[in-house]
């Protein structure tokens, strides 16, 4: 991550939400950069070559010139890199995500909109609310339940379950009702 701004710090809280291993290379970086953690900052200016050292790069300085340089570097390094609002300088875009458990929902404009996308996915996660990690957690029983009674999970219509009373079910929080309404779909008992 090039850049200790809100701008940087939002990028860094996503990378590290997906398991990344994170370096700030800023001189300064804002508070919501450094609560993040865990997280390596080298507060210091960015030196030609930097990017080379790294398998993927966000560059977010708001520095038209330094983001350019990031961005010439990691691309003559043959890394990936991602300019914020600077689509012509992204090799790749980051969408706007959304998790919940296991449950992840990204919305992208392909760097035409970032504001849309980020929009989108607050009405998407308003709308639908919580407990879509909860279900994901749930199916995934029911599921490896199939397997172990030596059956294939084709045979189970999860789109009826799916379509019928499950998500609210599990969304009211009315896990024994959302399990017995998935035992008696698969003819299986759930661990766990």
């Amino acid at each position: 991550m090039v850049g200790g701004g809100p701008v940087a710090a939002r990028k860094a809280r996503g990378l590290l939400g997906c398991g990344a291993t994170v370096t700030v290379i800023a001189p300064d970086v804002c508070r919501a950069m450094a609560e993040l953690a865990p997280l390596t900052i080298e507060r210091r200016l960015y030196a030609a070559g930097d990017a080379g050292a790294y398998r993927l790069v966000v560059t977010a300085t708001g520095i038209t010139a330094v983001d350019a340089a990031v961005y010439a570097d990691a691309e003559a390094a043959g890394v990936w890199v991602n300019s914020a609002d600077d689509v012509d300088h992204c090799s790749f875009i980051l969408p706007s995500v959304h998790r919940d458990g296991a449950v992840t929902v990204a919305v992208s404009t392909g760097g035409q909109s970032p504001a849309l996308a980020s929009w989108l996915r607050a009405r998407l996660a308003a709308q639908e609310g919580t407990g879509w990690g909860a279900l994901a957690e749930l199916l995934g029983l029911a599921r490896q339940s199939v397997h172990n009674a030596g059956r294939s999970t084709e045979m189970v219509d999860w789109v009826a379950l799916l379509d019928g009373s499950l998500p609210g079910l599990v969304h009211a929080g009315r896990m024994d009702e959302a399990r017995a309404l998935i035992e008696a779909a698969t003819g299986t008992r759930l661990s766990g």
